[in-house]
């Protein structure tokens, strides 16, 4: 799949909660190419911001070329996107990474786990799969997003850190909670979730494909800015690493260690 740079436009953005905003981009080739889990990269409109900002797919119109992002602001890049109104052009690059490997999974009962802003990605995989489906989300507290776009798709478990809503805890506490059962596990979220349902997985003989979220440079694989330890020797820098930009970011759990 070719990745490539392009001036897309923007369709229409909204704030979901204190912070999160839900982009529509129009794209004329990466949405047609791009596939669930994968990213793409903002560049800023400020010449002094070479670097861009990797943002993952939330949703994926492959027939109209569109996308949907849904990122938190936590810089001077992120806030000068969330600024951009319906019809602003932005920069951006992909498809990057390799996205979630639905097809392998089907007919099995999947769990797609979200924590924070991993949240988004797991939409359009759970969108896109087929088979038996539970979206197990996971919030600090009651400002959540995206919880109604997921019950539309299959049922929702939701914990939150300080139990304003669903279940007090994290997403393992929710699935304990509610009795889940299942054969994989596809989830996004920060390294403390990952290795713990990485733990989960192992114990339960469950598949397990996770979505790392690590700071970015290049977003191709040339610079190793992200890096990240796997059990095997990396074929590029001949080290025991894995570039989460080119390799990622989505890894089966045993490839990477956390």
């Amino acid at each position: 799949m070719a990745k490539g740079k392009e001036i897309a436009s923007v369709c229409s953005q909204k704030m979901l909660a204190d912070g999160i905003y839900s982009m529509w981009i129009q794209t004329e080739r990466i949405g047609i190419q791009a596939v669930p889990g994968q990213f793409i990269d903002l560049y800023s409109r400020d010449g002094a911001k070479l670097l861009p900002r990797p943002i993952s797919l939330c949703e994926i119109d492959q027939k109209e070329g569109r996308l949907r992002i849904v990122y938190r602001v936590a810089g001077e890049g992120t806030r000068e996107f969330s600024r951009y109104q319906a019809g602003d052009p932005v920069e951006v690059l992909g498809p990057l990474g390799n996205g979630f490997p639905l097809k392998e999974a089907e007919g099995k009962r999947a769990f797609f786990i979200g924590g924070g802003i991993g949240i988004p990605p797991m939409l359009e995989a759970a969108r896109q799969f087929k088979g038996e489906k539970t979206a197990i989300l996971g919030y600090r507290d009651s400002h959540m997003f995206l919880v109604e776009d997921f019950r539309r798709l299959c049922p929702v478990a939701v914990a939150t850190e300080d139990g304003s809503v669903g279940v007090k805890g994290n997403v393992l506490d929710a699935i304990r909670a509610e009795g889940l059962k299942g054969d994989v596990i596809f989830a996004c979220g920060p390294t403390l979730m990952l290795k713990a349902l990485k733990q989960y997985a192992e114990e339960k003989g469950m598949e397990c494909f996770i979505s790392l979220e690590e700071r970015m440079a290049c977003g191709i694989g040339a610079c190793l800015a992200c890096v990240c330890q796997s059990a095997e020797t990396d074929s590029h820098s001949h080290v025991c690493n894995k570039r989460v930009c080119k390799d990622g970011p989505v890894f089966r759990a045993e490839e990477v260690k956390l």
